[in-house]
């Protein structure tokens, strides 16, 4: 089983035994709670259910403890979970223009996007088969993804400042919605050409969005607050002293800067620029876990990936200010800022793709070039992930999965685009071929070598360069989409 059942299963001991002035306190497990405190609560609401399948998975020093019952509990609780994003799903779909002429329903763009969100390979074994409760907060994004489109403002933006308070890495995003929200509610309207009317401001508006965000927020931070935890809650919530990088490299910016770092460190240990006796063994053979000293390029620190992913969505955000595009316009954003954060984020981890992945899939039934980019990054986000599935059961398990939900995406949307160019250009599709030699070393040939002894890291570190190098192409070519649009229209309506 995955470390997350013990971590949930501590959660669910934490909040069920203590009270709350102990919750962010309780270190009895490595896994101390680490999410905001609506999740907290929930975990609390959940605990009083779990007890009448296992009460011993309530008790605090019950470490590990994985009994039938409790499994089966934890397994439930997802699905059930599950039925909020069910339901963002079917709004979602009737934001989609589904006029585009189409043979029968299975082409039709709404049923395309109903399926590639709710049998989305990777939140599937992120959350089913490795276990956390990513549906229902993508449930949430995406209901108030939906809520804006359909210009219901002030419920769109409710449910994202209760999304922040389940899960802060949903702050990712959060300037698409801060940005947005000003642009197309508290002004209420545009000049001819398309630029904002200052006298349409409404001070009444960013009052109400004010008083949602207040409230909400006195609702989650306020007990702690007043019991003077505030402090104590934030350094659980942003733990900076993990490391720039995740258990293994998620496939970003990073990735490539630490694989350079080893790189220029061997190269410079064989032309004896370096002294061996000063480079740690683990910065050569280990994964990165916690804090890292980079052995050749300068060492990383928060502010620094703080600043690289600021400047890296601002130009979606001027884009969604000065040319908004309405809906079309803020999802384009959000996946932009999604994704520079993914790629420039501190301590990123490889399930945050899925961030980005989840809100293009309403783009790519729309325009043939959103749905090429759409394969293409889903295709490597998705292969980034398979790491977290390392068992043998487990291997045909994971490439039979993504192998029917690939071939869909794949049919579906050149289906749905037939009559325009390739989805995908000749050295995209190279690039794709080669996560199979790429997976088939990884999984098959490196374990049988006696490399894996002194090197068991490299399989980690093959796939998340490879997918690095896929992710930042996948980026750029959308940003420059993004912005190629934008001049177009603006061109247009010159």
């Amino acid at each position: 089983y995955s470390t997350d059942f013990e971590v949930h299963r501590n959660w669910l001991a934490i909040t069920h035994n203590l009270p709350i002035s102990q919750w962010y306190y309780e270190e009895t497990s490595q896994w101390t709670l680490d999410y905001p405190p609506f999740f907290a609560w929930f975990e609390c609401a959940l605990s009083h259910v779990a007890k009448y399948f296992d009460p011993k998975m309530l008790v605090i020093e019950n470490l590990n403890y994985t009994s039938r019952a409790t499994i089966l509990f934890q397994r439930f609780s997802v699905i059930f979970t599950d039925i909020l994003f069910v339901y963002a799903v079917r709004e979602c779909c009737r934001c989609v223009n589904g006029k585009r002429a189409a043979k029968d329903v299975l082409e039709k763009p709404t049923f395309i996007l109903a399926v590639l969100l709710l049998w989305n390979f990777g939140l599937l074994i992120v959350d089913h088969i490795h276990f956390q409760y990513n549906g229902f907060l993508f449930g949430l994004m995406l209901l108030s993804v939906a809520r804006l489109c359909q210009k219901r403002y002030l419920e769109g933006a409710l449910l994202f400042a209760v999304l922040l308070h389940f899960k802060h890495i949903y702050i990712y995003v959060a300037p698409a919605y801060g940005i947005y929200l000003l642009r197309s509610y508290c002004f209420t309207a545009n000049n001819a050409d398309g630029s904002l009317k200052w006298r349409s401001f409404s001070v009444l508006h960013v009052t109400l969005l004010g008083l949602i965000v207040c409230l909400v927020s006195a609702l989650s931070l306020g007990p702690f607050i007043v019991l003077g935890q505030l402090p104590q809650v934030i350094s659980r919530l942003f733990p900076f002293k993990r490391g720039l990088c995740h258990a293994y490299w998620a496939p970003n910016f990073w990735a490539l800067y630490n694989a350079m770092d080893k790189a220029l460190t061997i190269f410079g240990l064989k032309c004896n620029f370096l002294d061996p006796t000063k480079i740690p063994k683990a910065s050569m053979t280990g994964g990165l876990v916690q804090e890292f000293q980079h052995t050749v390029l300068p060492c990383v620190t928060p502010l620094a990936t703080l600043i690289c992913t600021f400047i890296s969505i601002l130009p979606s955000v001027f884009c969604l200010w000065f040319k908004p595009q309405g809906p079309r316009g803020f999802v384009q954003c959000l996946v932009l800022c999604a994704l520079s954060s993914f790629m420039f984020g501190w301590h990123v981890h490889e399930k945050a793709i899925l961030l980005a992945i989840l809100p293009l899939s309403l783009l790519s039934v729309q325009r043939a070039k959103d749905a090429g980019i759409y394969l293409l990054l889903t295709t490597i986000g998705h292969f980034s992930l398979f790491p977290l599935l390392f068992t043998p059961p487990e291997l045909p398990i994971k490439i039979l999965l993504m192998l029917l939900f690939t071939v869909y995406s794949f049919s579906s949307l050149n289906s749905l685009f037939r009559r325009e160019r390739p989805l995908l250009n000749w050295l995209e599709t190279i690039y794709l071929i080669q996560l199979v030699p790429l997976e088939i070393f990884c999984e098959i040939i490196f374990p049988l070598t006696p490399w894996k002894r002194h090197f068991p890291f490299v399989p980690l570190l093959l796939t998340s360069v490879y997918c690095a190098l896929g992710v930042t192409y996948a980026w750029l070519k959308l940003y420059i989409s993004v912005m190629t649009e934008r001049i177009s229209v603006r061109q247009k309506a010159e």
